[in-house]
């Protein structure tokens, strides 16, 4: 898909704007939540 072809899509969409503003907003809080919880093991 070219950025042309996105941007004719959302022109088209506009709902699909806020969808994909909002999977944003959710991935990259996704990520801070899973660091959150994430711990190193040492060897013995």
């Amino acid at each position: 898909m070219t950025d042309t072809d996105l941007r004719e899509y959302l022109a088209e969409n506009p709902r699909m704007i806020g969808v994909l503003f909002m999977l944003t907003l959710l991935l990259s809080q996704a990520g801070n939540a899973m660091g959150a919880f994430a711990y190193t093991i040492r060897g013995p």
